[in-house]
């Protein structure tokens, strides 16, 4: 399975990342590039320990059960797929390019990555090997969202 930790994955979701633009238009759900890129700031620096959330009753419940089924295989992340609302953005207009770089800033930074004891807000603890797949399947199904 592809990982956000390996180089060469990495540097192709970076490639892809560089594509978008203001222009970009989703294929399916709500966001536009702006909101979806903001979007996926945030859940960056989640993952990179810049940002915490406390965890959710259904996650408590169901959360393992739900990484579990995710990380199984390959697949894409099935569109529309659910966030908490600390994700959703409600603004609709910004700086697309600022908001692009920005991202591909902080995903540089998993070739680094050190974030002991990472806590998902449904998920719950998830070891270094399920966050990579995790981020690389978020970050897949954002850029196939914006067909990059």
């Amino acid at each position: 399975m592809k990982t956000i930790f390996d180089k060469a994955t990495r540097d192709e979701l970076i490639g892809r990342m560089g594509a978008l633009s203001e222009t970009s238009t989703a294929q399916w759900g709500k966001m536009n590039i702006y909101q979806m890129l903001r979007h996926c700031n945030l859940a960056e620096e989640m993952y990179l320990g810049k940002q915490k959330y406390p965890r959710v009753f259904l996650g408590r419940l169901l959360g393992k059960i739900a990484l579990k089924n995710l990380l199984k295989d390959e697949k894409p992340m099935r569109r529309n797929a659910p966030t908490s609302p600390a994700f959703i953005v409600s603004e609709t207009n910004g700086n697309v390019a600022a908001e692009r770089d920005k991202w591909i800033a902080l995903t540089k930074q998993y070739a680094s990555y050190s974030n002991p004891g990472f806590e998902h807000w449904f998920f719950g603890k998830m070891t270094k090997e399920q966050i990579g797949q995790f981020v690389y399947k978020h970050t897949d199904h954002h850029l196939r969202q914006f067909s990059s």
